[in-house]
């Protein structure tokens, strides 16, 4: 089957849904997919969980979902277009940003990057800058905005690099692995900006392995291991038997204490 960007059949291209896939499968190149069967849909307002054991897929999907990977089987539409048709209007958060900590860059300035899509060939002007202290605002940095951000704690540059997805004003927000090592007041900040965007009808795809994360703040989770192994409402799909299915052997997040799943039966 040929790669496509976006499958247009049916009610799959929605104006009004954030994301839909069916039974699609992701790839880098011309590689092997690393992520298949892959079917969810994302409505303005709701998250979506991504959770699997690290090496799932669960970035590939991430990359995906902004046009980075290839779709090589099935159908996907992000905004009601192709993935790479919407990125302006996606605002992506990375685990971290690749910045070496004595690099003379201000909070400020990292967010500031986040409007230059918006900017082409014109210079920053005073709408710019009031959105960038608006985001910094949003995500309780604006008086650390002057800071050199290698200078900023792991939490506080998370929160920065959602203010510079947050400037562009997205109505998707993808965030991979955002809450990696942060400690608890950072991490409930970041839930409550969370809340806030989907009461404002923010959509948000979260790839995590933190299933608290996922109880407190996604409406649907899909569970992925290479393959998709189920998706639904959060509570359907957050069960035993399933976590043992995408879990056997590795280490999870549960109820605040680190287990270790035991290997589903029927599997080595």
């Amino acid at each position: 089957m040929p790669d496509t960007a976006v499958s247009t059949p049916g009610s799959l291209v929605d104006p009004g849904v954030a994301v839909a896939a069916a039974d699609a499968a992701f790839r880098y190149g011309s590689d092997a997919p690393v992520a298949t069967g892959v079917t969810a849909t994302v409505a303005p307002g709701e998250a979506l969980a991504l959770i699997g054991p690290n090496g799932a897929g669960k970035s590939t999907i991430i990359l995906g979902l902004l046009g980075l990977t290839t779709l090589h089987a099935g159908s996907l539409s992000v905004l009601g277009t192709t993935p790479a048709a919407a990125r302006g209007s996606i605002g992506f958060v990375p685990q971290s940003l690749a910045l070496d900590p004595q690099f003379p860059v201000t909070l400020e300035q990292v967010v500031a990057m986040g409007r230059y899509r918006r900017l082409r060939w014109r210079w920053p002007g005073r709408d710019d800058r009031l959105a960038v202290r608006r985001a910094l605002q949003r995500v309780g940095l604006d008086s650390l905005r002057r800071r050199r951000f290698g200078m900023l704690s792991g939490g506080q540059q998370q929160r920065g690099l959602l203010a510079r997805a947050l400037v562009a004003d997205p109505r998707l927000m993808v965030l991979d692995e955002p809450f990696n090592g942060l400690d608890q007041t950072n991490r409930d900040a970041l839930l409550d900006i969370v809340r806030e965007l989907k009461s404002a009808g923010v959509a948000f795809v979260i790839s995590t392995h933190d299933l608290e994360l996922a109880q407190a703040v996604c409406d649907s989770v899909l569970l992925i291991n290479g393959e998709q192994v189920a998706a639904g409402p959060t509570d359907d799909v957050l069960t035993l038997e399933n976590l043992e299915r995408v879990f056997a052997g590795h280490q999870v997040e549960l109820d605040e204490h680190t287990v270790v799943v035991p290997p589903h039966e029927g599997h080595a």
